[in-house]
């Protein structure tokens, strides 16, 4: 039995999750591989062949390194959990008029209780992820910072993570960079990991079409909500759009509308369908209210605090002001910022360390 202890790893068959099972293969835990079927994308009736972590190859490629490696390989089938959840939820945004983040509501509530649930079962200590973030222990508290390769770091979708998961996770690959990894992979004897192309879709939308989904699982989406208006930040009609869940905040493309001018989606009204559209400096806000937070590195906020706040995943972040106010987070950005988008996730940093998050009210 291994002194370090048995950990339980999430594959995908990627490169990623294939060389964190191999490093810590390598550093003397009792590793066990396993791979949770998520999604069947030909149930949604996409036109793209299925990818990513859900296909019959990858699944097999993970299943084949732990045999070559000499470890126990599992899947789990949590389709069930993750539609009644993550799809629902997805779907639901959208109809609100908001833009969700399906990645960050998976890692929260499926993806970690479902390992956590299977590492119990398996007499595991630990669960691991290929995410490039890194973790430590701190003040009794088990605190999540920036992976060292900036360009992958991944520590803002993790915001949602309860402390006592993380006591028990662990995060290999924060400490290197993609070249690093990349070259583990050709030292490990699997240089065609290294060639592999990599997905940043959303796993459930492989094409990238989430207009496409939607219409697919909203019987008769179309019908009803095209012919909505498109109005400008004074009220006026400036034409018809095809349904307000179709658009997103500071969408400028595939509008299909003349204005002379650059427009943008600014406010998005469910409730009479319609889509406000205006110029550049009508995106730009300087105040923000987070929803449903949860704070990785304090117990609590002080009454005020300054720290760098993230709206989207590859925003670099702006410095700000936060306090808590009955329950929900008011922001005041150091500028006015772009683009705030209801439902997206807002992240806090202290430097590389990852504050905690929340959802975007407005």
């Amino acid at each position: 039995m291994s002194k370090k202890g048995k950990v339980l790893v999430a594959m995908s068959g990627g490169i990623d999750s294939s060389v964190t099972a191999l490093l810590l293969h390598q550093q003397g835990y009792e590793v066990i591989g396993i791979t949770m079927k998520t999604w069947d994308y030909a149930s949604s009736g996409g036109s793209k062949k299925e990818v990513g972590c859900c296909n019959l190859d990858t699944i097999n490629d993970a299943r084949q390194l732990a045999v070559n490696t000499g470890f126990p390989h599992y899947i789990i089938d949590i389709r069930n959990e993750f539609g009644e959840y993550i799809i629902d939820n997805f779907v639901g945004e959208y109809m609100a008029g908001r833009t969700p983040n399906p990645c960050v509501l998976c890692n929260t509530h499926i993806k970690w209780e479902a390992l956590l649930r299977r590492a119990d079962q398996l007499g595991c200590a630990f669960i691991a992820t290929g995410h490039y973030a890194q973790i430590r222990e701190e003040n009794e508290r088990i605190i999540i910072s920036k992976g060292i390769d900036s360009h992958k770091d991944q520590s803002y979708v993790l915001w949602g993570l309860s402390q006592k998961n993380l006591r028990r996770t662990l995060f290999p690959l924060g400490k290197y960079r993609k070249t690093e990894i990349k070259q583990m992979a050709v030292n490990f004897g699997y240089e065609e990991l290294s060639k592999k192309s990599e997905s940043y879709e959303i796993c459930f939308i492989p094409d990238n079409d989430y207009r496409g989904f939607l219409k697919r699982k909203v019987e008769g989406i179309e019908d009803k909500l095209a012919g909505g208006n498109f109005v400008s930040t004074n009220g006026k009609v400036l034409g018809k759009h095809k349904g307000y869940p179709f658009y997103t905040i500071g969408q400028r493309k595939g509008l299909e509308i003349a204005m002379g001018k650059p427009i943008y989606v600014v406010e998005i009204i469910p409730d009479t369908n319609t889509v406000v559209l205006g110029e550049e400096e009508d995106l730009q806000k300087q105040e923000m209210w987070v929803k449903d937070f949860n704070l990785i590195k304090y117990e609590s906020l002080q009454s005020k605090q300054e720290v760098l706040t993230k709206i989207r995943y590859k925003d670099a972040g702006t410095f700000s002001t936060i306090e808590e106010v009955n329950g929900e987070i008011k922001v005041l950005f150091n500028k006015k910022v772009s683009a705030i988008a209801p439902g997206q996730s807002a992240v806090f940093y202290d430097g590389d360390d990852l504050i905690g998050g929340g959802i975007i009210k407005k």
